[in-house]
């Protein structure tokens, strides 16, 4: 896992240093050289123009300029103060004109075709938020030292940092509560089945589905037995829903059901809850008395979040009676029915805050999926693209959650490698014409892409 910390917790590591500002500095400028010369693709004759600033992020692009300057490059240091309103065109510019510490707009210069290398953020973004104000130059690739910044991995930063290289300068950033998760981390956490599993072994039961809505069922079913799971149930109330054979199905009634899940859901490892389940009075109570008892982990998402938004003294009543982990998977939408307002630019605050005030796991969808337990201890996923956003998506990765949930995964763990493993199914497909249920047929090759390289 790569740490990610906030502009301000990244000044306290900086401030608690053992070694001086100057051999950061150096160690920073020298990490910038070494990724331009990569860049490069070699040194005699190219041509570097550095914008710089004048705090510790222009220190750095200075640094770096000397060193290429002694491997024989034309190097031209640029004022960010004073640059023109269209640079000259390099063979790579470097962007050092201001770091994470930067408030407020600039207007930066037009650098052409030019390839860009960043400084640990591209000049102007919000390094908590990952917005900006003014103009910012894309680079394609930033380098940034011992931690992302959160503004690298959200919103229009994400989208301007191009590849990004953390580079360790020998800060101490062990405290770190919040990292970002990567394929070896999925591998190393996601359970593998064992030689004398049986079928009632991570069994998952689920609960969703209504006129209308059977898909939602449908698609978490399938999820979390593609995931995992030996066994899924499947139970759409009133109905009988069109799923793959391998899913056991029992036909509840339409509105009041919670005694009869409560009453076999010992067998199962988790409960997968909600997806398409609808709204009616009787559907809202049964939801709400079966997160309240279930004697396993449960997931929560669609309208099951909206039975426990709207329940006496809110989803924190609820999630209060538990003596079971609980993990809740909201959109933004969502989000707002549970909080009474949207998740805001600070996303990773904002998770963490409902997670504590809810006592359960929060998954926050979006483009960077961020999961929060009530300790605050985060975990972030950026590995998701245009292919999640489709219907029934969410439904997929509500079954893969309560697979790992099932097989004894943590649940912030759990639902951080399932987002990481939803999000590889999308990439193994194609950009165009992507359904949710593709995404569950891939998703044993995602599975087995990951299990596969802890052995490598």
């Amino acid at each position: 896992m790569q740490p990610i910390l906030t502009p301000d917790e990244m000044a306290a590591v900086d401030a608690a240093a053992l070694e001086s500002n100057e051999e950061l500095i150096d160690r920073a400028g020298r990490a910038v050289a070494r990724v331009a010369l990569e860049m490069l693709g070699g040194s005699y004759g190219r041509v570097v123009r550095v914008i710089a600033g004048k705090g510790n992020n222009g220190n750095d692009g200075r640094v770096a300029a000397d060193i290429l300057r002694s491997r024989g490059v034309s190097v031209e240091i640029i004022d960010a103060a004073l640059a023109p309103a269209v640079l000259p065109a390099a063979d790579l510019v470097i962007d050092a004109a201001y770091g994470t510490g930067f408030r407020g707009a600039w207007d930066a210069p037009d650098v052409g075709i030019s390839p860009v290398l960043a400084v640990d953020i591209p000049s102007g973004v919000d390094a908590l938020t990952g917005m900006i104000s003014g103009s910012v130059i894309a680079a394609d690739r930033t380098v940034t030292f011992q931690a992302l910044a959160p503004g690298l991995l959200f919103g229009d930063g994400a989208q301007r940092a191009g590849a990004i290289d953390v580079v360790d300068i020998g800060l101490d950033v062990s405290a770190a509560t919040c990292h970002r998760v990567d394929r070896a981390d999925v591998g190393a956490w996601w359970p593998e089945r064992p030689l004398d599993a049986h079928k009632w072994r991570g069994a998952v039961r689920v609960v969703a589905g209504s006129d209308g809505m059977t898909g939602a069922a449908a698609l978490a079913a399938e999820a979390a037995a593609r995931a995992g799971a030996g066994l899924v149930k499947l139970s759409a109330p009133g109905l009988m829903v069109a799923c793959r054979p391998e899913i056991v199905q029992t036909l509840l009634p339409k509105e009041d059901w919670s005694a009869e899940v409560l009453a076999e859901a010992g067998r199962f490892g988790s409960l997968a809850i909600g997806p398409g389940l609808g709204r009616g009075q009787g559907t809202l109570q049964s939801v709400r008395a079966c997160v309240a008892s279930a004697p396993q982990p449960v997931v929560v998402d669609g309208d099951g979040l909206f039975a426990l938004a709207h329940a006496d003294g809110g989803a924190a009543g609820v999630v209060a009676q538990r003596s079971h982990p609980t993990v809740m998977t909201p959109h933004d939408g969502e989000f707002r029915e549970l909080t009474g307002s949207l998740p805001g630019p600070d996303r990773l605050a904002a998770v963490r805050k409902l997670a504590a005030h809810l006592g359960c796991t929060v998954l926050l969808k979006g483009l960077t999926t961020v999961v929060a337990s009530p300790r605050g201890t985060a975990l972030v996923v950026d590995h998701g693209d245009e292919r999640l956003a489709t219907a029934g998506s969410g439904d997929v990765l509500t079954g893969i959650i309560a697979a790992g949930l099932a097989r004894g995964l943590d649940p912030l763990r759990s639902a951080a490698a399932a987002a990481w493993l939803h999000a590889e199914a999308g990439a193994l497909l194609p950009r165009q014409g992507i359904l949710a249920g593709d995404l569950a047929s891939t998703l044993r090759m995602a599975l087995a892409g990951v299990l596969s390289s802890q052995w490598k």
